[in-house]
This record gives structure tokens, C-alpha cells and sequence, in this order.
């Protein structure tokens, strides 16, 4: 007779699943799509969120935590993201995506030698005002609904950092821009309007961009500075914080789960969070310390944030600062001493 009685898992669960979003869902959904799903395969009520929102038109990389990872969502928030995507030159609508009306238009093409050019310039520390159709909020409501409403939204500029911004792999680099910046000598001349530069009604970019970084409004933003309009007809997060795309399964994938598959074949360990912060080694009295709270003192380490761990198992969050480490967050694990 054949056992089909699923692997032992932490009870409750805690780890990450990373969802490859579909365009056409929202985060909140995925979110209840993994407890359904959940649900459905038999496992114990779990605590799911996501670490950090993606539009219904975006696709890629959503990170989504269960049990004790949910206390590191808040982190996935402000972390770093890397997003590819597509700017339509001609056309801009009052959403910056596909999704809405159009709200001005150019026949200007810019050549792809002005494009490439131009990146540098919105690469570092930048100003950036958020669409108007963004979940920001003017005194206290939704930008959003406000601009669903017909009201004019006036939002204030903040500051981004774009780390790297970079034309997609699948545009040639070297020898079509050499030859785009060429001179008179036999090669076109891009300042001369004569010359039979290649123009471009679209480029596909990637950036790594810090928390708060609105694409549609760099992609506006791209376009004015090469003298024309854009809006955003492709949007794909290929990485959130420490989790990248290869690491994401699809909705059918996740669907296994409800049927039968076991979820530890999916399930990221909560530490999977954390693989970008130093770990620093407990003993079993001093993690028994660090479950009640308790400050750790003399400790040899520089100033910084660590993962606390007893052997693999993590125990929390620890700023360390003079030679004192104090918990930031808690985990409530098996494999730690009560």
C-alpha cells in the first residue's frame, strides 16, 4: 500500500514561496490564491502577506511570505528591486501604462545612439514625481481615486535612486552604437539630421532601482528628455531584494500544491530572506538569551545589522552597535530552546 502521507513540515509553516506573478493579478490576490491553495492541500491555517506590491499589469517576481516570515515583509518592502521593461515612444496616457486613456502624442522616434546616451542621466540619486495614478496618498486619499475622479492630482517630487540602467541584452551594444556614434568619416554623423540613424519606436531597459521607484514615471521621464512621449507596454520584475526570477514558480505550479504535491519542494526557508545580512553564531544559552529579549553584550563583531542563528536555524534580527547586539525581530522557529 503506498504512503501518501505528506512530508513532516514546520507547524505552523514559515518560509517564502516567490510567485511568478502573471500580468492581470494583484498582490492581494496572489496572496489568497497561496491560501486557498493552502487550504486546499490540507495544511494548517498559516499567516501569508507578500513582500512588496506589484500592479495587476506588471508580472515577475512577488515575493510571498508565510508564519514567521511575514515578520520580514515589511524588510522586502524597502528593499532594492530589478525590473525589466518596455517604453512605447509616441503616445502618452494618463496612466503611464496600457491601461489608460492617451493623453498626448509626438512623431518624433529618437535613434537608439540618443537613448543609450541618455541612460547616464537618469542613473544615481534623481528627482521623480509619481504618476498620478499611484497608490500615494494627497491628503489622505489615494492618488488614484482621486485621478479616477477627475480631480487634479499634484504630487510632490522625491528622491530615487536608479543603481544601473542598462538597454536589454537583446539589443547589440557595441558594434550598431559605435556605428550610430560615428563620424563623417565614411560613418553617419549623429548630429547631422541627414544622417540615416537607426530610430527606434520602442527600447526594452533594465534598472535596479531603490524602494520607491515609480518605472512608469522613468519611462516619462526617458522619453522627454529624447525630445518625445512614452508610456510603459511591458513591466517585468526579475528580482525583489535576495530573491531572483529563477527562483519563482507559476500559478499552475502553485496549483500542484492543492493537489497533492509537496510544498517543501517549493517552499524557500525563511532564511532565504535574509542571505544578504552577515549571520552571527549563537550558542544554545546565548540564543535562549536572544528568544527572552535579552541584550548580548562584548560581542566582537563591527556595528551592523546580523542574523542571529543557532547552527541553521535563525533566531532573529540583531542590531549591533558598540559591542551590544539588541533584537530588532524575533523568530519563533522549532530548533531554538524555549
Amino acid at each position: 500500500m503506498t504512503d501518501t502521507k505528506k512530508p513532516a513540515l514546520p507547524n505552523p509553516l514559515s518560509g517564502w514561496i516567490i510567485l511568478d506573478k502573471p500580468r492581470g493579478l494583484g498582490s492581494t490576490q496572489a496572496v489568497s490564491a497561496v491560501k486557498r491553495v493552502l487550504r486546499t492541500g490540507g495544511y494548517a491555517k498559516t499567516k501569508v502577506g507578500h513582500g512588496g506590491t506589484l500592479d495587476p499589469l506588471a508580472e515577475g517576481v512577488l515575493p510571498i511570505a508565510l508564519g514567521e516570515a511575514t515578520k520580514l515583509a515589511g524588510r522586502m518592502l524597502d528593499a532594492s528591486k530589478i525590473y525589466e521593461f518596455t517604453i512605447q515612444f509616441g503616445e502618452q496616457t494618463d496612466t503611464l501604462d496600457t491601461e489608460g486613456e492617451v493623453i498626448e502624442r509626438s512623431d518624433h522616434f529618437p535613434p537608439m545612439a540618443a537613448i543609450a546616451a541618455v541612460l547616464e542621466h537618469f542613473t544615481g540619486e534623481i528627482e521623480q514625481v509619481p504618476p498620478a495614478y499611484s497608490a500615494v496618498k494627497v491628503d489622505g486619499r489615494r492618488a488614484y481615486d482621486r485621478a479616477r475622479a477627475g480631480e487634479d492630482v499634484d504630487l510632490k517630487v522625491r528622491m530615487v535612486t536608479i543603481h544601473s540602467l542598462e538597454l536589454a541584452s537583446g539589443y547589440q551594444q557595441g558594434r550598431d552604437l559605435e556605428s550610430a556614434f560615428a563620424t563623417t568619416a565614411g560613418r553617419p554623423d549623429p548630429f547631422d539630421p541627414t544622417a540615416p540613424l537607426e530610430l527606434a519606436d520602442s527600447v526594452t531597459l533594465i534598472a535596479h532601482v531603490s524602494k520607491g521607484t515609480y518605472i512608469r514615471s522613468l519611462a516619462r521621464d526617458i522619453a522627454h528628455a529624447l525630445g518625445t512621449c512614452g508610456h510603459v507596454t511591458y513591466l517585468r520584475r526579475i528580482k525583489a531584494g535576495p530573491f531572483h526570477q529563477e527562483q519563482a514558480i507559476s500559478l499552475d505550479k502553485l496549483e500542484e500544491i492543492g493537489k497533492g504535491a509537496p510544498l517543501q519542494d517549493l517552499l524557500l526557508p525563511l532564511g532565504a530572506g535574509l542571505d544578504d545580512i552577515p549571520a552571527l553564531k549563537l550558542d544554545p544559552d546565548s540564543a535562549q538569551a536572544v528568544r527572552q529579549g535579552r541584550v548580548l553584550s562584548g560581542m566582537p563583531q563591527s556595528d551592523g545589522l546580523y542574523c542571529a542563528m543557532l547552527d541553521d536555524v535563525p533566531v532573529a534580527l540583531m542590531e549591533l552597535n558598540a559591542g551590544t547586539a539588541r533584537v530588532v525581530r524575533g523568530f519563533n522557529l522549532p530548533g531554538v530552546a524555549e
